[in-house]
C-alpha cells in the first residue's frame, strides 16, 4: 500500500484528489470539535459512562458524547441507504428504479436523502428528550420551564443539519476525492477514538507502569487480528468457467477459459451491522425515551450488550443475515444463465439447472464459512480486549477501543482504498499510452 501511495503522488491529477479528500475529512474533523449550543458536554459524558452508549459514540469519533455539531455523524444516512437496500428487494416500484441506470440511482439517493434526514431528525429528538437534563436554556424567559422547548428546538435543528454536512461532505468526497466518502467519515472517527483511548493508556502508565504490558499485547492481538480479516477478505473461490469456440462470419470467438470469484466474506461488515442494530435498537429506544423505566433495566440485565443471552443471539442473527446478504449479492440462477447464454460451462457440470445448484452449493459452503469467520470476529476480539482493559485495578478502555465492526470497517475500507488508488493509477497509465 505504501507502494501505491507513493506512485498516486507522482501523478498531479491524483495527488490533487487526495489533498482534497484530505481537506474534506479534516472539515469533518474540525466539525468534532464545534460545541452545540444548550447542550451540555459535562452532562453527556457523565451519561455515556455506560457501556452500551460507548458503543453509540465510537462510530462518531467520539462526537457524540462531546456534544459536538457532527454528534450524528454519518449513522442517519448509512442505516438511511440499508433501509433502501432492503426496501429494494420488496417494493416494486424501487426495484424498477434500480435497473434504470443512472437515472434510477440518483433518484433512488435523492429519497435515502430524505430517509437520512427524517432519522436524523428522530435520533436528534431522542437526544434532547432522553437526555433532558443536559440541555442547558439558552434564554434567560426559559430558565423556570420544566423543558425549554425552544432550545431544544434549536439543538435538533443543529444536530440535523450538522448530520446533513456530514452527508453532503461524504458525497462531495465520493464525487470529487479517492474512496467512498461514507466509509472514510467512518474509518476517521473510528481511528481517531481508538487513538484517543490509547493515549490515555499511556498517560496511566506513569501511575501503573505494569500497563505498559497490557498495552503492547493488545498492540499485538490487534495486528494479529488485522492480519487475519485481510487474509479472509482476500479469500476466494474461484469457480472455473469453460467457453466453447463459436464462429461468426469469419471470426471464432470463445475457447477461453476464466473462472466465477466467490468470496469468502463477500457480504463484508454488513451481517454484523444488520445484527447488532437489530439487537441495540430496543435497548437504544429505551435508553432514549425510558432510561429510568422498569423495562430498560430488565433489558440491559437480561438481553442486553455484554450479557450472555445478546452473545448468543448476535451470533445467531449474524448466521442468519449471512446467508441473507448472500441471496442479495449472488443469484445462482443468474449467473447459470449468462454462463449459458454465452456458450460456457463449468467443467464437469451440465449446464442449466444443474449448474445453478452447484453454484449454490458452493455458495452456501462458503457463507458458512464466512459467517463463522464474522462471529469469531464480533466476539472474540470483545473478550480479549475486555481482558486486557484492567491493569492494576485502573480500566484501561482497551474494550471500546475498537469494536467488531471497527476493526473490520477499518480493514476494508484501507483496502478498498488501496483498490481504488491502484486502478486510477492503471488508468491514468492507459490515457498516457494512448496519446
Amino acid at each position: 500500500m505504501l507502494e501505491t501511495l507513493k506512485n498516486a503522488f507522482k501523478t498531479k491529477e491524483i495527488r490533487v484528489k487526495i489533498f482534497l479528500t484530505l481537506a474534506l475529512l479534516l472539515v469533518y474533523r474540525i466539525g468534532c470539535y464545534v460545541p452545540v449550543p444548550g447542550l451540555s458536554a459535562t452532562e453527556m459524558q457523565a451519561i455515556f459512562q455506560d457501556d452500551f452508549l460507548s458503543i453509540l459514540t465510537s462510530m462518531s469519533g467520539g462526537s457524540l458524547q462531546s456534544a459536538t455539531l457532527f454528534s450524528l455523524g454519518i449513522l442517519p444516512f448509512i442505516n438511511a441507504f440499508i433501509i433502501m437496500q432492503l426496501l429494494t428487494l420488496v417494493i416494486p416500484k424501487l426495484e424498477k428504479l434500480s435497473k434504470e441506470g443512472d437515472a434510477g440511482r440518483r433518484k433512488i439517493t435523492q429519497i435515502t436523502r430524505y430517509v437520512a434526514i427524517v432519522l436524523a431528525a428522530v435520533q436528534a429528538i431522542g437526544i434532547v428528550v432522553g437526555w433532558s437534563k443536559a440541555v442547558v436554556p439558552l434564554f434567560d424567559f426559559e430558565a423556570g420551564w420544566e423543558h425549554p422547548y425552544i432550545t431544544m428546538a434549536s439543538i435538533i435543528i443543529i444536530l440535523m443539519a450538522g448530520s446533513t454536512m456530514v452527508m453532503w461532505l461524504g458525497e462531495r468526497i465520493t464525487e470529487y476525492g479517492v474512496g467512498n466518502g461514507s466509509s472514510l467519515i467512518i474509518f476517521v472517527g473510528i481511528l481517531s477514538q481508538a487513538g484517543a483511548m490509547m493515549g490515555q493508556a499511556f498517560m496511566i502508565v506513569g501511575e501503573t507502569w505494569t500497563a505498559i504490558w497490557n498495552i503492547i499485547g493488545f498492540i499485538l492481538v490487534v495486528i494479529g487480528i488485522f492480519v487475519f480479516i485481510v487474509f479472509i477478505d482476500l479469500s476466494e473461490r474461484r469457480v472455473t468457467v469453460q467457453y466453447s469456440k463459436q464462429i461468426k462470419g469469419n471470426k471464432m470467438y470463445g475457447g477461453q477459459t476464466t473462472y466465477i470469484p466467490i468470496r469468502v466474506n463477500g457480504s463484508g461488515v454488513m451481517p454484523i451491522i444488520f445484527a447488532s442494530s437489530l439487537l441495540m435498537f430496543p435497548q437504544m429506544i429505551m435508553a432514549l425515551f425510558a432510561p429510568t423505566s422498569e423495562a430498560y433495566a430488565w433489558y440491559s440485565r437480561y438481553m442486553g450488550s455484554g450479557t450472555a443471552v445478546y452473545y448468543v443471539l448476535l451470533a445467531l442473527f449474524i448466521l442468519f443475515f449471512s446467508y441473507f446478504y448472500a441471496q442479495i449479492q449472488f443469484n445462482p440462477e443468474d449467473v447459470s444463465k449468462n454462463i449459458q447464454q454465452y456458450g460456457g460451462f463449468i467443467p464437469g457440470i451440465r449446464a442449466g439447472k444443474p449448474t445453478s445448484d452447484f453454484l449454490k452449493k458452493i455458495s452456501n459452503r462458503i457463507t458458512l464459512f464466512g459467517a463463522f469467520f464474522l462471529m469469531i470476529i464480533a466476539l472474540v476480539p470483545t473478550f480479549v480486549f475486555g481482558a486486557l482493559s484492567t491493569a492494576g485495578g485502573v480500566n484501561l478502555g482497551f474494550g471500546n477501543a475498537f469494536s467488531a465492526t471497527g476493526l473490520l470497517i477499518v480493514v476494508s475500507v484501507a483496502l478498498e482504498l488501496n483498490k481504488q488508488l491502484e486502478s486510477q493509477i492503471m488508468m491514468k497509465h492507459y490515457k498516457g499510452f494512448l496519446k
